[in-house]
């Protein structure tokens, strides 16, 4: 059990287990379900755009998939939260389940109303919860679409464009993609995280 979590978890591991499709069923595992915000959005597109630019894979496949699963995944969560509504609420917190989730995308909303839909995919946690919030709150569904198009597109393109882009520049130079890859996956989970980070320590009460 705990082998196959951390196969799920880690972006080699996805990628040299289960390939291009693995990608394109985690990218829509992850803003699809609820329970799928655990899963490396950000890290595995840009360790599958690197491994593109070594031959590893199709990059224009790996950038049509995710595209396409990352907008299926949430217009998936936002019928979701449509159909389940208020009952999220009531809804008893869990391993996979935590209500607070919910409370920050609608935070998130509050401050910056559709275009969160947007800025949430490059914010783990809240890019699996804001499709749903936006079903919860009944959002119109064209403007749902509307952002969840571009910034699925957005998304998916920087994250594979930037592991694509990585991975051919160093290989031109002569390096070893594969001696900077880790480091640079740490570097790209702090930067994701800094956005809900200032708004918490913006919500810290001042002594």
């Amino acid at each position: 059990m705990l082998s196959f979590i951390h196969t799920i978890t880690n972006p080699q591991a996805i990628i040299s287990t289960f390939g291009l499709i693995g990608v394109i069923v985690i990218i829509f595992l992850e803003t699809g379900f609820f329970f799928g915000f655990f899963f490396p959005g950000d890290s595995l597109l840009f360790t599958a755009g690197l491994l593109a630019s070594q031959g590893y894979m199709n990059v224009a496949l790996l950038f049509l998939g995710a595209f396409v699963a990352a907008v299926l995944g949430d217009s998936v969560g936002y019928s979701f939260g449509r159909k389940v509504g208020p009952s999220m609420f009531t809804r008893e917190d869990s391993v996979l389940f935590n209500k607070k989730h919910i409370a920050r995308a609608q935070h998130f909303y509050e401050i910056y109303g559709a275009k969160v839909l947007i800025l949430a995919r490059f914010m783990p946690v809240v890019r699996t919860f804001a499709p749903i919030v936006a079903g919860i709150g009944n959002m119109k569904y064209r403007t749902f679409l509307v952002y969840n198009v571009l910034g699925g597109l957005l998304w998916t393109g920087l994250m594979v464009g930037l592991g694509y882009g990585f991975g051919a520049t160093l290989t031109k130079m002569g390096i070893d993609p594969d001696k900077y890859l880790l480091p640079v996956i740490g570097l790209i989970i702090v930067i994701s995280i800094l956005p809900a980070i200032r708004e918490i320590l913006k919500k810290k009460p001042v002594v």
